[in-house]
């Protein structure tokens, strides 16, 4: 258990930035160095206790990244090495700023989405089926699969936690059975996706040479049929204890406000255009969102300028077409992002990054990539990240670059997107419902199906180094 800790915690801590042509220095057994592991695993304490401190995951972080580094720094400058640690920040920066405006502009989106009310519309349409427990459990479970690929997890999540609320009512153990479900649909659907979880994301723009060529937008689909597996073996066993009987009936009405169908397709066009900027013209994914970005700014200047024909002024006043500078307003939509993520996400590139430039990646990598072979290291990355949360775990095996195959590469990317579904903590989209169903979809009711859990984990690896075995030969 010491031995797992430890090397948990190095892997936590591995990170690297190429220096401009000085020798790093070693400080992995420096005062700095030891005082960084504690600062970032006590920071990170913080971040898994934010359900019951309230404090936001990102105060911590950011502060430790500040002071890791400001330690960092006050070493070298006392050797008289004046330029390599700020080479080394300024190298982190860069590798957040591309990932924080990608997510910036992908989150814009679904919020302007959420505000022409396209969830609220979807969620009405699935309530007034007249479905069964048992169907609403396949339901949700099958839309949250195929939606997070698209939006990111935790916005299906909540969409399809929404549904299970209005239908569910009292019966406590129909909505922490499909709370579950959700969950696990959620961050499957969200593995074969560049765009469905930020470690996806990380992995695509990384643009990873291996053996049998670069790892693309393409690549990830591969993953579908053991993503698909990771959320039907548990899906199934559960559907078993869900029951057959109706829900009492809800009488809901709601309707997309104009242009919302319009926003869905610039949505899609943008993500067209990242992969066209990425694949073929060789720029960053980032550059092409960002211009999607400017689709949905032309829309908002068309929808506030031209109101409807058949509206009167005073309709369209009421409305928010015109008269109203705010009506549909892109930068409305940008200050409702989850900024707390992206500045958690910032924390972490700096403090990961910071840990790797002291001189841990070596020893990981050692450890795990070159004792323990790569198969075992993916799988041990996938039960890691249902501890902490995936992004540094994957951010650091990103930074160390374990010579590995297209295969393991796809396997490590599917283990930490679904093996935060093994622990309610590990995803946010089962921390966010945990807030969202308080008192019924709980830590311990979703640690009691663990097991069943467990299995479709090991079936999408089993799955996946069969069906994909070609990916694997070096």
């Amino acid at each position: 258990m010491q031995k797992l800790i430890i090397t948990s915690l190095l892997l936590l801590a591995s990170g690297q930035v190429l220096a401009s042509g000085e020798t790093l220095i070693d400080l992995t057994s420096h005062w700095v160095g030891i005082a960084s592991l504690v600062i970032f695993f006590l920071a990170y304490l913080l971040v898994m206790a934010e359900e019951f401190t309230h404090l936001r995951k990102s105060k911590p972080v950011m502060l430790a990244a500040g002071i890791i580094w400001a330690m960092i720094a006050l070493v070298y400058q006392s050797q008289g090495i004046d330029h390599e640690v700020e080479i080394a920040v300024r190298h982190n920066l860069l590798e957040y700023a591309e990932l924080m405006l990608f997510l910036l502009a992908a989150m814009t989106y679904i919020n302007a989405m959420d505000e022409r009310l396209v969830f609220d519309s979807l969620r009405v349409w699935l309530v007034r089926r007249g479905l069964n427990f048992r169907s609403l459990f396949w339901a949700t479970g099958l839309m949250a699969f195929f939606i997070s690929p698209i939006a990111d997890n935790l916005t299906t999540a909540l969409l399809m936690c929404a549904v299970t609320m209005a239908v569910g009512g009292d019966n406590n153990r129909f909505i922490l059975l499909a709370c579950i479900n959700i969950v696990v649909a959620a961050n499957a659907g969200g593995a074969f996706s560049p765009f469905g979880d930020i470690t996806t994301l990380m992995v695509w723009q990384k643009e990873i040479q291996t053996p049998q060529g670069v790892i693309n937008f393409w690549s990830f689909f591969a993953l579908f049929i053991p993503s698909l597996v990771n959320w039907l073996v548990p899906a199934a066993i559960m559907s078993l204890s869900v029951p057959k009987t109706l829900p009492e009936p809800v009488d809901a009405s709601c309707a997309t406000k104009r242009g919302a169908k319009v926003i869905v397709f610039l949505f899609l066009l943008t993500i067209a255009t990242a992969v066209v900027f990425h694949n073929y013209l060789g720029l960053p994914p980032v550059i092409g969102m960002l211009t999607g970005l400017a689709y949905l700014q032309f829309l908002g200047y068309y929808l506030k300028k031209y109101p409807e024909e058949d509206e009167s002024p005073q309709a369209a006043e009421e409305a928010g077409h015109i008269g109203d500078p705010v009506a549909f307003d892109i930068f409305t939509s940008v200050a409702r992002a989850e900024w707390d993520t992206l500045f958690f996400f910032y924390g972490v590139v700096l403090c990961v990054g910071a840990l790797g430039f002291i001189g841990y990646l070596s020893m990981t990598s050692e450890v795990i990539y070159s004792h323990w072979g790569a198969t075992y290291a993916n799988v041990a990355v996938g039960f890691m990240s249902a501890i902490v949360d995936n992004i540094p775990v994957m951010f650091a095996v990103l930074t160390m670059m374990p010579d590995m195959s297209a295969g393991q590469w796809l396997l490590v990317t599917l283990t930490a997107g679904v093996g935060g579904s093994l622990l309610s903590i590990g995803s946010a989209a089962g921390v966010a419902l945990m807030g969202q169903a308080r008192g019924k979809y709980t830590f311990f009711g979703h640690l009691k199906w663990m097991p069943v859990i467990a299995l479709g984990y090991a079936a999408s690896i089993f799955v996946h180094i069969w069906i994909n075995s070609h990916l694997f030969t070096s």
